[in-house]
């Protein structure tokens, strides 16, 4: 189970610390693509990938096609180095908008990598009220 939250630089050769929780967790190698939804990226166990995109291959050939292009085409495979670092493509950088400090959230059975001030922003705007309507509807 993929949890936490943890700041990192990026350094000058776009190379991200994952932490060491995180990497036992994805493997030796997992992907990371873009957020449909919000201005980070996911980070993906191949295992959980495979169960990311499985609905959209059982779709009508013409639209799978069209998203799994997408997906992949804004995705990548890394895997750590000796030190846990993984390089990031200059795409997933500017799409996430990180400059240098980055945030990694475990959410269950993916991560996300945020820009450090976006993520900030984020959390600012997040109304604590509207989670807790949402649980409550499902009984929690």
């Amino acid at each position: 189970m993929l949890s936490g939250e943890f700041k990192h630089n990026l350094d000058p050769k776009n190379r991200l610390f994952i932490p060491a929780k995180h990497r036992e967790e994805l493997g030796e190698s997992f992907m990371i693509a873009r957020s449909i939804r919000d201005n980070c990226l996911q980070v993906y166990s191949m295992s959980e990938w495979e169960k990311y995109i499985e609905p959209i291959k059982k779709m009508d050939r013409k639209d799978s096609e069209i998203i799994l292009r997408s997906l992949h085409r804004n995705a990548a495979q890394v895997s750590p180095d000796s030190q846990g670092r993984i390089v990031l493509p200059a795409s997933l950088i500017q799409h996430a908008g990180i400059s240098k400090g980055a945030v990694v959230v475990g959410c269950g059975t993916y991560a996300e990598i945020w820009s450090e001030e976006v993520y900030e922003k984020t959390l600012e705007e997040e109304n604590l009220d509207d989670i807790k309507a949402v649980l409550e509807s499902f009984g929690l």
